[in-house]
């Protein structure tokens, strides 16, 4: 197991489990927290011996959001810069990771806690779990993807009953209107993904990866760099590349005469 300040990342059979553990403050964010996901979901994105991970809380908390006491009293702009687009930079990390990501929701995810839960591929909630966005009610917004990822992810209309209306739902409500995909007993919740990750351990780790990739072009999550990342694999494939680069290296001309065809 590796720890890593407020984070430990542990490393089974080609599963990773990523724990947040700040339990004293029911795994709030603050800024080097931030810093530090962005950072570890670059190692886990390069890390040949995870083809799925985890993400869940130490202790009976999942994640309660963003620490207020870290933005509270942030200028308008250094919240705007720093807070807000600093996280959307490491949630976006999180949402894209090449490995399918299952959420174990132990304990309650309300505002960025919410938003953390919806990068994941799978959620899978603990019955005791309540949902929500408390945001409004102090005077902000859901700052890091919580109207713009968490509706393509949710659906509208749950949003909208969370953002606009202040509603808790409840794990069986967040079940029925998609917000999870599966709900078990309390301290459930980490071995029911394990589970669902030995299921995803048997299929294809490319075709998981690439199917991954495609389903969040399909629904605008990265579309750009998945277009250029599969054009750049046929293109890396080819023997026009070789040639390519040989002559570079040759100082001649390239002789693009296989048009591209695989040896």
């Amino acid at each position: 197991m590796t720890q890593d300040g407020a984070f430990s990342l542990d490393v089974q059979d080609r599963v990773g489990v990523l724990r947040i553990q700040r339990e004293t403050k029911r795994n709030a964010f603050d800024a080097e927290m931030m810093d530090r996901l962005g950072g570890l979901c670059h190692e886990i994105e390069r890390r040949d011996d995870i083809d799925v991970l985890i993400l869940t809380g130490t202790g009976t908390s999942f994640c309660a959001g963003g620490d207020i006491a870290a933005w509270s009293d942030q200028t308008p702009l250094t919240f705007a810069r720093h807070w807000v687009r600093d996280g959307h930079d490491s949630l976006d990390r999180l949402a894209r990771l090449r490995q399918p990501v299952i959420a174990a929701i132990n304990g309650h995810a309300f505002g960025g806690g919410l938003e953390l839960a919806a990068c994941a591929d799978y959620r899978m909630a603990e019955e005791q779990v309540k949902f929500g966005q408390p945001e409004a009610g102090l005077g902000i917004i859901a700052g890091w993807s919580g109207t713009q990822r968490a509706v393509r992810r949710f659906g509208q209309q749950a949003v909208r009953r969370m953002a606009l209306f202040g509603e808790i739902l409840t794990a069986e409500s967040a079940l029925a209107m998609g917000v999870v995909d599966k709900v078990v007993g309390p301290g459930e919740a980490l071995n029911a993904a394990k589970d669902v990750a030995k299921a995803v351990l048997q299929r294809s780790p490319l075709a998981t990866e690439l199917t991954k990739m495609l389903l969040n072009a399909a629904e605008g999550e990265e579309r750009e760099r998945v277009l250029e990342s599969f054009a750049g694999h046929i293109a890396a494939a080819s023997t026009d590349l070789r040639e390519g680069v040989a002559a570079f290296q040759e100082r001649r001309p390239p002789d693009f005469t296989r048009k591209g065809k695989d040896q």
